[in-house]
This record gives C-alpha cells, structure tokens and sequence, in this order.
C-alpha cells in the first residue's frame, strides 16, 4: 500500500509542523512533502534540512516555500499555523488570533489544491475546525481536525503503564473536546477484548478502580501544560498523530480515529458543532461514526464539552 506519488503540505513550519513533516519522511508517507510558512527563510531552512537527510528514508523530495502555490496538487494538507500557546494558557483561549489567521490564510491554500483532503491540527482545533469549515465551505469529510487522536493516544499509554501491558492492546478513546472538557469513554474500553471496567490486576499491576481512572483522566487532560511548561510546545506526540492521520486517508484504510468533525446531524442531542467521536477514516477523509456505547455519565459529559465549544462559537461570532 505505497502512496507512490502522493503529496502532503504542511501549513507552518513551526515545531509541530516539522514533527510533522519529518514523522511524514521517516514513516514514507508521501512521494512530496511540501511547507509553506510565511517565514520564507526559515521554509527554506527546513527544506535544506531535511533534504539533507533523503539518504535514509523511502523515496521523497522536500520542497518549500511562502506561497500557497507550494501546495498545488497536494493529496493531504495539514494545516498547523496558529498563535503559540503559552504556559498556563488554555487552548480556548488561542482562539481568537487564530481564527482570523485562519480566515485569511486558508482560502487561498483551498484555491491552490481544491480536492485535497485538510486536517486543521492548529489548536483549539475544534474551534479553528469549525471555522475553516465556515470560510472554505468545503464538506465535513474533506476538511476535519485531528481531534482527540493524541489524546486517546495518551489515555492508552497512561492505561497501558497501569495495568502493565502493552500500549497496542489498549483500546480506548477520548471523547468531546480537544482539551479540558474533554472525557474518556471508559464504558467501552477493553485491554486484549476484556472489558476495561471489568479488568484486574495482572503481574503486579493495580486495580483500575475508580481513583486510578480519574487519576489517569486527570493526566491526561494535564498533560500538555506540563510539557509546554518544561520545554515549550508539544510537538513529537502530535507529529506521529497526524501522520497517522495521513497515512489513513492515503492508503484508504478506513481507521477509526477520533478526529474532530462536524456534527450535521443530531447526535445524542448534539448537533453544529465540531467534536471528536470514534470515526472511519478513508481516501475521502472523515466518513461514518461508529454508533460507540457510553454510560449516562459519559453522555452527560460529551453534551457539556459541546457546550462549552457551542458558547466558544457564539463568542466568535462563529
């Protein structure tokens, strides 16, 4: 399943765009993988970089620059400029620079590669997701967020470190918002096809009791302060989100991901928002969400974090 020939542009070549763009070239995502930023030196930097290193991945070229032409013919587009968020900031609070960032700046990369599909990962990504959707008019399939693929990504470590088993036999997922509203869906968690909530100890490993779950909740939603405390952004983690992200719509795998698209349709009483639910993910991009059980507790949750995107929304103007 080789992307032979695929494209991806990555939209900033901040640190998360180039976690991208260099997750991308090791894992062989694309054939081309192109920056745009408006920082032409800096672009031009990072594409001498990278290219300096084709030696030792599959096949690919690295090519860069300030206008949005760079992006023509694209398959994928990941779009991470945004405002930088600070120590202590909430990703909410990001919204307001980066919306108008996004207004401006969006349409014109639309113009130059009007088939590819766009993951919007610059934060608080459901909010700038909503408002992309807004000013391309482009369908919820073909313009998505990367969501809470991280963040799942993070509930499984956490549960993985626990229970002392492997990360790739957790199955779990984060629901809602991107950020501190959001919930995990333990109801339907399983460890090897066991159920979560049914789980006990195993080699020395604790019980994940009702403490240990909102412990690792509580991580979770923590954690990306504490690494923007202690080195200034996350990047690593988001880079290999995305690129998985990538990888699905290229080789048409039809993943579920929770990725954060709009909700068009009355969904648990939820509609016009963009949240994150376990979705297929294809060559189309954002496709069907999976119809997952939660608890009463979980529902009650999931219509809070879209409320508290809602009112975010009527803030903007959105």
């Amino acid at each position: 399943m080789e992307p032979v020939g695929s494209k991806v542009s990555i939209v900033g070549a901040g640190a998360v765009g180039m976690a991208i763009a260099y997750a991308a070239l090791i894992r062989g995502v694309a054939r081309t993988v192109a920056l745009m930023d408006v920082n032409a030196e800096k672009v031009a930097a990072e594409v001498l970089d990278l290219s300096h290193g084709l030696e030792f991945v599959s096949r690919a070229s690295v090519i860069g620059g300030a206008n949005p032409a760079v992006c023509a013919g694209s398959d994928v587009i990941v779009f991470t400029a945004g405002a930088k968020q600070r120590p202590g900031q909430s990703r909410l609070e990001l919204a307001e620079a980066t919306i108008e960032l996004t207004r401006t700046a969006l349409p014109p990369i639309v113009a130059a590669a009007p088939q590819a599909r766009i993951v919007m990962v610059t934060n608080p990504v459901d909010i700038i997701t909503y408002a992309a959707l807004k000013f391309t008019g482009l369908p919820r399939n073909q313009l998505f967020g990367s969501g809470t693929v991280l963040d799942s990504s993070r509930l499984r470590f956490l549960v993985s470190e626990h229970c002392r088993v492997a990360v790739q036999n957790v199955h779990a997922y984060i629901a809602g918002e991107h950020g501190d509203s959001e919930i995990p869906l333990w109801s339907s968690a399983t460890i090897g096809g066991v159920p979560l909530l049914d789980w006990e100890s195993l080699r020395g490993g604790e019980l994940l009791d009702a403490d240990a779950r909102a412990h690792i909740h509580s991580e979770v939603v923590g954690s990306a302060y504490r690494i923007i405390e202690g080195k200034g952004a996350t990047n690593y983690a988001i880079g290999l989100a995305s690129t998985r992200i990538v990888e699905a719509i290229l080789n048409d795998e039809h993943r579920v991901l929770p990725v954060s698209a709009l909700i068009d349709e009355d969904i648990h009483g939820i509609s016009d928002v963009c949240l994150s639910l376990p979705t297929v993910v294809d060559a189309a991009g954002a496709g069907q969400r999976l119809p997952i059980a939660m608890s009463a507790d979980e529902l009650a949750g999931l219509r809070a974090s879209a409320q508290t995107l809602r009112e975010m929304q009527a803030r903007f103007g959105l």
